[in-house]
């Protein structure tokens, strides 16, 4: 049996003490003024009345052991492990080209809002990149952040600097957002629509270690007709990733499907934590109180 302050039962001493004062008590005996009579012995008696006032001691002790807290070890359950996903969302100019009902850019962030709204559990951070990079939202569990972040970097309103292509520099930018989350999986889903500037020969295989190093994973979506870049496919496979091509908006939603399928919410034993064990004593406490307040009515000791 383990208790939250176990110094606490130190105090049993005292019903214990009560209850053997009970026991070994004294008992006077009383003449009475009956011409010939035969007392018999009522022991039974005694014991009975000896039994009675044991209770409140009894009372006293469950008081004691409720306030010293027992605890008792709860059921294992399981418990998600996290993954971190970064997103790397391209807004250079090429993004505004229309795609569906609206530009590329429109279509890449209501499927990333819609993938952030299904995989909940997880924690999302947006890094937008062009010839810069600019990290919008950081690891979160709040998916709320993604829905208002889409008006306010669109290719037609990123700030200068925004219109190239760097893939390579917003990779490594987005591993180090990673690094901050020393628990979890992670992953990073890029979303672009072109070459890069900065993924000459060998690069590629440079950007796999590092993020192979640090167990990062890269998925990438490439959205629009034209070929995947060799070197993002590169590192896609390197990684343990893999690389999609998407002409539509139905085709980008099941691109998102097959990464979650792909990479699938993980879950782990816990061992069960320490919680309050009150019941059995309570049910004894109410128990003792009954039998205090029957045996009131009648198994009294009386001197006499």
């Amino acid at each position: 049996m383990v208790f939250a302050h176990p110094w606490a039962l130190v105090f049993l001493v005292v019903p214990l003490w009560l209850i053997r004062n009970v026991w070994r008590r004294p008992r006077g005996h009383v003449v009475l003024p009956f011409d010939y009579g035969q007392s018999r012995s009522q022991k039974w008696l005694a014991v009975l009345l000896s039994g009675a006032e044991s209770l409140p001691p009894l009372l006293l002790a469950v008081a004691i052991i409720l306030c010293a807290v027992p605890l008792r070890l709860g059921l294992p359950r399981t418990r998600r492990v996290m993954t971190n996903i970064q997103f790397c969302v391209d807004v250079s100019g090429s993004m505004s080209s229309a795609f569906g009902g609206g530009t590329r850019y429109d279509a890449s962030m209501e499927a990333i809002n819609w993938f952030v709204e299904y995989r909940e559990g997880d924690a999302f951070g947006l890094t937008f990149f062009g010839n810069q990079f600019l990290h919008w939202v950081p690891l979160t569990s709040d998916p709320s952040a993604f829905k208002y972040a889409t008006p306010f970097m669109a290719p037609d309103r990123a700030p200068p600097g925004f219109g190239g292509t760097e893939i390579g520099r917003a990779l490594l930018a987005c591993k180090d957002q990673l690094l901050s989350r020393p628990e979890g999986d992670r992953m990073i889903i890029l979303v672009s629509d072109g070459w890069s500037a900065d993924l000459g020969p060998g690069r590629d295989e440079g950007i796999a270690r590092t993020l192979n190093r640090h167990g990062i994973t890269l998925f990438a979506v490439h959205v629009g007709d034209t070929d995947v870049p060799d070197s993002v496919a590169a590192i896609s496979t390197l990684t343990g990733g893999d690389v999609f091509r998407c002409e539509d908006i139905e085709g980008l939603q099941q691109v998102f499907e097959r990464i979650d399928r792909m990479k699938p919410a993980k879950f782990e034993k816990v061992r069960g934590e320490m919680m309050d064990h009150f019941r059995p004593y309570s049910l004894a406490g109410l128990g003792l109180l009954g039998l205090v307040v029957l045996t009131s009515f009648g198994l009294r000791y009386t001197p006499w």
